[in-house]
């Protein structure tokens, strides 16, 4: 058996010295049998044949892409408001068309949740970082309550799948089993891993988090594409007869996850991959911007656009390049299996970081500044690759509030105001007094519940269900 084991090493060995990697095992024979078993398998799932190509292209040398004003123009959408009479039909059709896929639970929810809440100084997964104006719920819970309030709806069952990170798998479990998932069905609730990559030094050899540990980070949302397959969640979804994916990331808590105009504008149009966008704020907001390249459509990140595009305004002094990427999507199954039947994987992304690791000696060293590169691919990088790929631009104030930081933009303080702000909007709406400052901004706190309501007509028919609103008072409704 021991020469075996042997035989075995010494073929890793051999394999980490054809790609300049063979210092990972310098620290073998101090390791116990546990250890050198757990060290061998991270060797294992490293792709050894891609890892001299990422350090020439990726690590050693930044990689230059530089955008050419001649290749791309702005990409075509969807209003959320149809503008002639064929598209107010097409909506209506289209409008008809996703109920019917959501009640033959044809459409499941797919939330990315690999974050941490530090930066809202919050310890634990993102996913249960407490947002709601009045009860504080949690994130998952508010998913999770919107996706029963739907199921009921639609008289269906809506399975979620939620896609965590190694640095809080294990917490979000639990999270979802104290909670008891939330009142929903666990066997509907599947929880699983997206992959990791190595982290380089400067010099192309891969980083060691200890002796017995290479240092890795997660592989980015666009690894959601290779773990879905992996995980078993795509087969899962086969077996239920799911053909299309709600995408969001954790963070907004105002995203409509079963949007029947945007389902049935994907479907209706033989899309493989939507996007929903937003009107962008300034030209140099920090989302990605949504071009044609080629006939395709794809983001360009707000870093590689130059200003004179971005500034760049239409006859109307709209912005010519005026569609933000949000991260919201509709995403066919039959096109994330074709991507993992093909063995195809996304365009790896570098990041130069601050990365914790051993030295040679084997002595820790926590790193004032950045000292090596982490990779990471991008769920949005599939959309070009996508035979049709159409784009639905919605109401930022409905349906988009990212939950980053814990106060200024994108945090926590805004993100709860804009839920206050839109349950006011769906209150008056449907004839409901709602106190309100000199400014306009709601003089009380309001939290509408998806049990209560999914969207503003839902609260006409419940008139009787809602108390007055005192000004500085709060109310619930759910």
């Amino acid at each position: 058996m021991q020469g075996n084991q042997s035989a075995k090493i010494d073929v890793i060995r051999r394999q980490l010295s054809a790609c300049g990697q063979d210092h990972l095992l310098s620290f073998w024979d101090r390791l116990g049998p546990g250890e050198q078993a757990g060290l061998a398998e991270q060797i294992r799932e490293l792709d050894l044949d891609k890892i001299p190509t990422w350090v020439e292209t990726l690590v050693r040398h930044a990689p230059q892409t530089p955008v050419r004003h001649e290749e791309f123009r702005p990409a075509p959408s969807y209003g959320i408001v149809p503008r002639t009479d064929a598209e107010r039909r097409k909506y209506a059709d289209a409008v008809k068309l996703g109920k019917e896929l959501i009640a033959a639970g044809k459409v499941a929810a797919f939330v990315v949740a690999g974050g941490q809440g530090t930066r809202l100084g919050f310890d634990g997964p993102k996913g249960n970082y407490p947002i709601s104006p009045v009860r504080n719920k949690t994130l998952f819970q508010i998913f999770a309550e919107t996706i029963k309030a739907v199921s009921r709806r639609y008289r269906t069952t809506c399975p979620w799948y939620i896609m965590t990170s190694p640095m809080n798998h294990e917490a979000t479990v639990r999270i979802f089993e104290s909670n008891d998932f939330y009142g929903l069905d666990r066997d509907c609730v599947l929880i699983f891993q997206q992959g990791t990559l190595p982290n380089f030094g400067f010099d192309g050899r891969i980083l060691m988090a200890d002796k017995a540990s290479i240092a890795r980070s997660p592989d980015g949302h666009g690894g959601s594409i290779r773990a879905l397959a992996r995980s078993g969640a795509l087969a899962d979804m086969k077996n239920r007869g799911v053909e299309y994916l709600s995408y969001w990331q954790v963070d907004n808590p105002l995203v409509k996850l079963f949007d029947p105009l945007f389902v049935g504008l994907h479907a209706t149009d033989g899309a493989q991959m939507s996007s929903k966008a937003v009107i962008k704020n300034d030209p140099k907001e920090k989302v990605g911007n949504f071009c044609l390249v080629d006939g395709k459509v794809t983001v360009i990140e707000y870093s590689d656009l130059d200003d004179s595009l971005a500034e760049r305004r239409n006859p109307d002094g709209s912005l010519t390049f005026r569609l933000g990427s949000i991260a919201i999507h509709i995403i066919s199954t039959d096109f994330i299996e074709k991507l993992n039947t093909e063995g195809f994987s996304l365009p790896l992304h570098r990041a130069v970081k601050k990365i914790p690791h051993i030295d040679s000696q084997g002595n820790p060293v926590e790193p004032a500044q950045p000292n090596g590169i982490k990779l990471e691919s991008f769920i949005f990088d599939a959309l070009p690759i996508a035979n049709r790929s159409i784009i639905l631009d919605i109401d930022r104030a409905e349906e988009f509030a990212p939950t980053k930081n814990a106060t200024g933009v994108d945090s926590a303080e805004s993100t709860r105001a804009m839920m206050v702000d839109r349950a006011a909007r769906w209150l008056e709406s449907a004839g409901v007094t709602v106190p309100r400052r000199p400014d306009g901004s709601p003089d009380c706190l309001l939290e509408i519940a998806p049990s209560f309501a999914l969207e503003p007509e839902d609260l006409k028919v419940k008139l009787d269900q809602i108390p007055a609103i005192q000004p500085g008072g709060q109310v619930y409704l759910g």
